[in-house]
C-alpha cells in the first residue's frame, strides 16, 4: 500500500514507519519536526518525509495514497495546555481537514490516532468503547471532537476508524519522558527515586509504542467492514494499573530505588479503567508482546546504555514542553508554532 503517515517522526511514528517499510508498504512522512533536535539513541531510522505542519496540508499532498495514518497533534496535556485555541486548530480543525483532504483525494482508509484520555474522569468501572466520553483536558476534549467529525465523513468510499490508545510507554527513537512509566523509570535511574507528582490512586491503562505501531498495521491490513467507521481501544485489560502500582514495579526494576511522593502530590483528576475485549475479539490472532514488567525492563537498560540525566528528561532537551518553549524564545519558532523563516 502507498501510506501517509503524520507525524512520522514523533514518538509513535519514529517506530510505526519502520516497521510499515519491513512490510513491504511505501511510506511517506509528513511531520512539521519540531523535535528534530531531541533523538534518543544512536540513530534516528531513515525515510522520505516532508517537513510541514499539517495545518498547511495541500490538496495535493493526499493524491496517490491508499490510506493515512494520521498521528500528528500536540502531544500531551501540558503541551496543550500552552494554548488551548492553538491546539485546537492543530489538533482538532487541521485534523478534520486533512481527513476532507484524504477523502477528495479517494484515500480510502483513514486511521485517526485517538486516546483512552478521551475517558477522563472515569473512576474505578470498566471502560468500552460505548462509555461515555468525560476528557478533562485540551488534548482529551480535541481527540473527542476529531472522532465525531471524521465519523460523519464515512461512507462507501472512504473509510476512517480511530485507536484508543491507553496511555503509551516504551523506547522509542523520539523518546516522551513525560509518559508515566518512562519518567517514573528515568527518575529512579537519575535518582535512586521513583518520583510520585500524584497521590498514586488513579487508574490508567498502559500499553507499549511498539504494541501500538502493530495494532495500526493490524488495522490496515484488516478486511473494511471489520474497521469501517469503528473505535476500538489498544491495549491490555490485564494492563490497567494504579499508579502507585506502576510505581512499585520500577521500584523492583531499577536496583537501590525508593517512592517517594511529590510534597504536592495530589489526586489526579485523570483516572480510568478500560476494556479491551473488543480489539481482541476482532483480531484473536493479535498477541501483545510487552507488558508493564517487561517494558519497563527495556527502559531501564535503554538508560543505561545511553545514559540520562536528570536535567535531560525534566529540561528542554526531552520535555515536550520546556522544548517547545525554548523554541519559542529563540525565536525559530512564532507564536503559530511554526517554523520562522530563518529555519526554512
Amino acid at each position: 500500500m502507498q501510506i501517509l503517515v503524520t507525524g512520522s517522526n514523533g514518538y509513535i511514528g519514529s517506530v510505526l514507519v519502520p516497521l510499515l517499510m519491513e512490510g513491504g508498504h511505501e511510506v511517506r512522512g509528513f511531520d512539521s519536526d519540531l523535535y528534530a533536535g531531541c533523538t534518543y539513541g544512536s540513530v534516528f531510522p531513515e525515510f522520505r518525509f516532508e517537513r510541514k505542519d499539517i495545518r498547511d496540508a495541500e490538496p495535493q499532498d493526499l493524491e496517490g495514497f491508499d490510506a493515512v495514518i494520521h498521528l500528528a497533534a500536540l502531544s500531551n496535556d501540558p503541551l496543550s495546555d500552552l494554548n488551548p485555541r492553538l491546539t485546537f486548530d492543530i489538533n482538532h480543525e487541521a485534523s478534520v481537514r486533512l481527513a476532507r483532504l484524504a477523502k477528495q483525494a479517494g484515500v480510502k482508509r483513514f486511521l485517526f490516532s485517538s486516546s483512552c484520555s478521551t475517558y477522563g474522569a472515569s473512576g474505578d468501572n470498566f471502560l468500552n468503547e460505548e462509555a461515555e466520553f468525560n476528557p478533562v483536558t485540551p488534548y482529551g476534549t480535541t481527540k473527542v471532537m476529531v472522532e465525531r467529525d471524521v465519523a460523519a465523513l464515512a461512507d462507501d468510499s472512504f473509510s476512517p476508524t480511530f485507536l484508543r490508545n491507553a496511555t503509551a510507554y516504551g523506547v522509542s527513537p523520539r523518546m516522551r519522558f513525560d509518559l508515566v512509566i518512562n519518567n517514573l523509570v528515568a527518575w529512579a535511574f537519575a535518582s535512586g527515586l521513583v518520583y510520585l507528582k500524584s497521590d498514586g490512586t488513579p487508574w490508567r491503562p498502559v500499553v507499549h509504542v511498539e504494541d501500538i505501531a502493530r495494532a495500526f498495521i493490524t488495522i490496515l491490513r484488516a478486511p473494511r467492514e471489520i474497521v469501517h467507521n469503528q473505535a476500538f481501544n489498544i491495549g491490555s485489560s490485564a494492563e490497567n494499573y494504579r499508579i502507585l502500582d506502576l510505581a512499585k514495579i520500577v521500584s523492583k526494576t531499577v536496583p537501590g530505588c525508593r517512592i517517594e511522593f511529590a510534597k504536592d502530590a495530589g489526586p489526579d483528576k485523570r483516572c480510568y479503567r478500560v476494556d479491551f475485549g473488543k480489539f481482541r475479539s476482532a483480531f484473536p490472532d493479535f498477541k501483545p508482546k510487552w507488558d508493564a514488567v517487561s517494558g519497563s525492563e527495556e527502559i531501564y537498560q535503554s538508560y543505561r546504555k545511553y545514559g540520562i540525566r536528570q536535567e535531560e528528561f525534566e529540561g528542554p532537551r526531552y520535555k515536550r514542553i520546556d522544548h517547545i518553549k525554548q523554541l519559542l524564545s529563540t525565536g525559530r519558532l512564532d507564536e503559530t508554532l511554526r517554523w520562522t523563516l530563518q529555519e526554512a
